[in-house]
């Protein structure tokens, strides 16, 4: 069967749409095959032509449940789904049907009281840092509030999404030809970390199916649990 990963969280603006096209992206990038869900009614769904994985539309209730269980009749497959943000009741259900879930947050205080609430409703969630600073000054600073604030969550923070601007591409309606090498390699970084949580052996590429509800160098620093063990 296969595995279905929510991307959820109360506060909007973190990065859950980008994060979830990443994901798959970098999932295509590894050999693995993917559906990223669109559940969030202010958006339409993307045109998957050249992309790495399948789009699907389960903006209603009916239409969520079909795409659900269409995918976990798939096997080795994943389901990425894009929960939107400030709906607390639909986390909760889409949290019930998880076997990952991942929490996005920025490097503001804002974002971290949310998520720290958001980890301790979900106790199975991951928190990952979002459209995180480059710039040296700015990381430290960011890296010093997340080792001070969620301190007794190390073990559930994965490694950061840096912002990259050429993200935006992913959201285009089009995906434009040729993605740059930067992108490719941070979505494969987002991919291989869960790869790693959910310990998925990968598989050689196979024809995209049907699904029923319309297919459609930044330098790394450190990973953020051993920044976190560090300043512990």
């Amino acid at each position: 069967m296969a595995d279905i990963i929510c991307v959820i969280g109360n506060k909007g603006g973190t990065g859950k749409t980008t994060l979830s096209h990443m994901l798959c992206q970098g999932m295509g990038l590894l050999g693995q095959r993917s559906v990223c869900v669109l559940t969030d009614m202010h958006r339409e769904p993307l045109d998957p032509t050249e992309r790495r994985y399948l789009i699907a539309d389960a903006r209603s209730r009916e239409a969520l449940n079909k795409v659900v269980d269409k995918v976990r009749g798939l096997k080795a497959w994943l389901g990425v789904i894009d929960g939107g943000g400030n709906r607390t009741e639909m986390d909760r259900r889409l949290y019930g049907v998880a076997d990952l879930v991942l929490l996005p947050f920025r490097d503001s205080h804002e974002d971290i009281r949310t998520v720290i609430r958001d980890l301790e409703m979900f106790p199975r969630a991951y928190a990952i840092p979002t459209q995180w600073p480059t710039n040296a000054w700015q990381r430290e600073a960011a890296e010093r509030t997340v080792a001070e604030l969620l301190a007794p969550y190390r073990d559930r923070i994965l490694d950061p999404v840096f912002s990259l601007s050429s993200s935006k591409f992913l959201l285009q309606k089009t995906l434009p030809p040729g993605l740059p090498t930067p992108l490719a390699n941070a979505c494969r970084a987002i991919a291989h970390q869960v790869v790693e949580l959910l310990q998925l052996p990968l598989e050689d590429d196979e024809p995209l199916p049907e699904l029923g509800v319309r297919p459609l160098a930044t330098p790394q620093p450190q990973p953020m649990q051993r920044v976190m063990a560090v300043a512990a």
